[in-house]
């Protein structure tokens, strides 16, 4: 229980001071951000847990076939933000990342990966 809640305060604590930093500069909070980050602790608590190695390696080629779809946020939500604010551009973003998800998953089900 206590490696739950120190995972739990770890990454709390590292989303609030990118979250500091980024309004400080959002250009190294973007730079921050776009590390791998996330993908780097997930594989280092997998590793911790004992998780099987392949298991590990599965899930950082499903994590490399997912960002892929979530690129055209990036794109349009800062084209979106400056003509219809914030609520309806994330909400627009967040669709097109559902819809590039959905697509992904059926190309990569088609190819059988």
């Amino acid at each position: 229980m206590t490696f739950y809640i120190f995972k739990i305060l770890f990454t709390v604590i590292l989303i609030f001071i990118i979250t500091e930093i980024s309004k400080i500069s959002g250009k190294l909070g973007g730079i921050i951000t776009a590390m791998p980050l996330t993908t780097l602790l997930v594989i280092f608590w997998l590793y911790y847990e004992k998780v099987p190695n392949s298991e590990i390696s599965d899930y950082v080629k499903n994590t490399l076939y997912f960002i892929l779809p979530t690129i055209p946020m990036f794109v349009i939500f800062p084209f979106l933000i400056a003509r219809f604010g914030f609520f309806i551009s994330i909400s627009l973003s967040i669709f097109s990342v559902a819809i590039f998800v959905i697509i992904t998953n059926f190309l990569l089900k088609y190819f059988n990966v």
